[in-house]
């Protein structure tokens, strides 16, 4: 894992740790139902820049590794790798 993305990988769970321990909160302590679901959207947000920055990482270093190999095999399974990053990220904006 390149060593930028980590360092913000970790920070972005931090915080997100941290969202969700005040989410358990606000259920245990019967807070207002719309400022509940305000607090999860915000965790899920997190959540999507977490796995756009573990997306970013594989296709610096993974696909790039893949793709300069020249094997077409290689090639062939970035692609199809590339393809599901983009499928799986159409999918969660579904739902």
């Amino acid at each position: 894992m390149e060593p930028d993305i980590k360092k913000r990988l970790q920070h972005r769970l931090s915080i997100l740790e941290g969202q969700i321990r005040g989410l358990k909160k606000m259920v245990d302590d019967e807070e207002y139902c719309m400022d509940i679901i305000t607090q999860s959207l915000a965790a899920q947000k997190a959540l999507g820049s977490v796995n756009k920055l573990v997306a970013e990482n594989h296709i610096k270093t993974h696909i790039a590794h893949m793709m300069a190999s020249g094997d077409p095999a290689q090639i062939t399974a970035a692609q199809d790798e590339l393809s599901k990053i983009y499928e799986l990220n159409n999918r969660g904006d579904q739902g």
